[in-house]
């Protein structure tokens, strides 16, 4: 296993995020997926410059991105920003593509349950057979029912993947599956070789070690089902706009982001974060996970 990061969580320019991650100890990227916001040839040059890599691309389920959506339009555009995505990837050396697969936000249906998983059934092996030849694995990602209604837990991203065919796999995060899952190490378990990436924030969703998760335990698990992928961490920090709040829960002057990224970031809690509690909150997660990705597992009555 190895650290990685995604990007989405704060906006600036992508050279000041790859130093960041190579000065704190992180090995890849799992990059946004927006694909007509990165030119591909300068962030490689970045990657290489640090010794860093691309593990792969999350999608960004803003508005108008949505493969269960009821207008066939929204659907057809959702699938080729997916192709273009995997694209993305290839172009940087990636190996994953981590797939939510209807807006983030949206918590009610707009067809019939047959209707909408064969959308994405569909939708899914169009891009599979894309993604495929370009050596770029698929993983659905469940999330939270705060954040969709469709797909929540580990078994029916397993049953999407198997309905979709070739080597589509899911992704499981700690946070969500500490919401959703009766057992959350069964789940991993019961995700095995299926399992392509693996996303990190604390039961509170502040960084690992900042919550309650047993992250021994967690990434012994990992470790047992031979899952060799990305721990990457996906923290989102709070704005604490009370009177409690200290210098660091203070929103950012001045930061740049489009309309989009800025109502996204915040429909997940989190705002324009200063640079410097940013960056120590990115150091932190890395000297915490290190040394549990270096140990050597714990035995079962050991």
């Amino acid at each position: 296993m190895h650290l990685s990061m995604h990007n989405w969580m704060r906006q600036e320019p992508i050279d000041v995020t790859l130093e960041r991650l190579a000065s704190c100890g992180y090995q890849s990227i799992e990059i946004s997926g927006e694909p007509t916001r990165f030119d591909t040839k300068e962030v490689k040059g970045h990657l290489d410059r640090l010794g860093l890599r691309c593990w792969g691309s999350v999608t960004l389920m803003t508005v108008g991105r949505d493969l269960v959506h009821e207008d066939p339009y929204v659907r057809l555009g959702s699938v080729q920003y997916l192709k273009d995505c995997v694209r993305m990837i290839n172009e940087l050396g990636g190996e994953i593509f981590c797939v939510v697969p209807s807006t983030v936000g949206k918590v009610s249906p707009m067809a019939s349950p047959e209707e909408e998983w064969q959308w994405a059934v569909d939708g899914l092996k169009e891009v599979v057979a894309v993604a495929e030849p370009l050596g770029v694995r698929l993983g659905i990602e469940p999330l939270n029912r705060f954040e969709t209604y469709f797909i929540n837990r580990h078994d029916q991203a397993l049953r999407l993947a198997s309905d979709v065919g070739g080597n589509c796999g899911i992704v499981l995060d700690a946070f969500h599956i500490n919401i959703e899952e009766a057992d959350p190490l069964a789940a991993i378990r019961a995700a095995g070789d299926h399992l392509v990436d693996f996303h990190v924030a604390d039961n509170n969703r502040f960084p690992p070690g900042q919550g309650n998760w047993d992250w021994p335990a967690l990434i012994d698990t990992l470790k047992e089902v031979g899952y060799d992928g990305a721990l990457t961490a996906e923290f989102v920090m709070p704005i604490d706009r009370s009177p409690v709040a200290t210098a660091h829960d203070v929103e950012e002057e001045g930061a740049e982001m489009t309309i989009g990224m800025d109502k996204f970031i915040r429909d997940h809690g989190s705002g324009a974060l200063s640079d410097a509690y940013y960056t120590k909150m990115v150091r932190e997660c890395a000297e915490f996970l290190t040394p549990l990705i270096e140990r050597a597992p714990v035995t079962q009555g050991a």
